[in-house]
């Protein structure tokens, strides 16, 4: 059994690798053009198949980690709901559809359940149980920017956008978490919470860019 959970974190990194690499890349290139699709979907797969085989790697024998498992949720949330984010830049779109409700939905109970973990781990004196709460916190104000994307997509056309931008790189945050965690071997409270820090000032700064544009193309 060992070995067989060995070659899955084996081609769990790889994947996770590639991810980094794909990432870091559509970030440098042009924004729309061909290249940055092409890697965007690289990197989108590539999360994907990691984050997918992790849930089952946290789920085996001697392996068993409920923290890495809401995690690897939270990464595939990211990947689904920025690419679902691109069906609203046509106007041909007016609503969400049962599977934009259901990525969304799916990760604000995987939310819920880290908040609850995190609440019930500080109570019983688990310092690391701050990881619980601070991710799970992030995850549930996610949904809601779903839900106004939902609602007002009409309305506020770059909503889309913003959304796009925040989750791929929210993934692409969780991938450069994971290489400083397990590739560098870092497993410490600031090596979780740095990059998502430092992360999510990069979003705001695109959210800010992106909402001082005039007008953005549609489909």
């Amino acid at each position: 059994m060992e070995n067989i959970i060995e070659i899955f974190i084996y081609i769990h990194a790889f994947f996770g690798g590639v991810g980094l690499i794909t990432g870091i890349a559509s970030i440098v290139v042009k924004k729309g053009r061909l290249n940055h699709k092409r890697l965007g979907k690289w990197f989108s797969w590539s999360m994907i198949i990691s984050s997918a085989i992790s849930l089952v790697i946290a789920r085996m024998p001697n392996h068993i980690n409920t923290f890495l498992f809401l995690i690897g949720i939270f990464t595939i949330y990211m990947v689904l709901a920025g690419n679902r984010a691109l069906t609203f830049k046509s106007v041909k779109k007016t609503k969400a559809n049962l599977t934009d409700k259901l990525v969304s939905g799916i990760m604000a109970l995987s939310a819920l359940l880290m908040i609850g973990f995190g609440v019930t781990g500080l109570l019983n004196g688990y310092s690391h149980s701050i990881l619980f709460l601070f991710f799970g916190i992030i995850g549930l104000f996610l949904p809601y920017g779903d839900y106004k994307l939902f609602k007002n997509t009409l309305e506020n056309r770059k909503l889309w956008l913003i959304n796009h931008l925040s989750r791929m790189l929210g993934a692409l945050i969780a991938s450069v978490t994971a290489f400083i965690v397990a590739g560098m071997h870092q497993d410490t409270l600031w090596a979780w919470m740095t990059p998502s820090v430092f992360g999510t000032a990069y979003i705001i700064y695109w959210i800010k860019k992106t909402k001082g544009k005039k007008k953005l193309k549609t489909a």
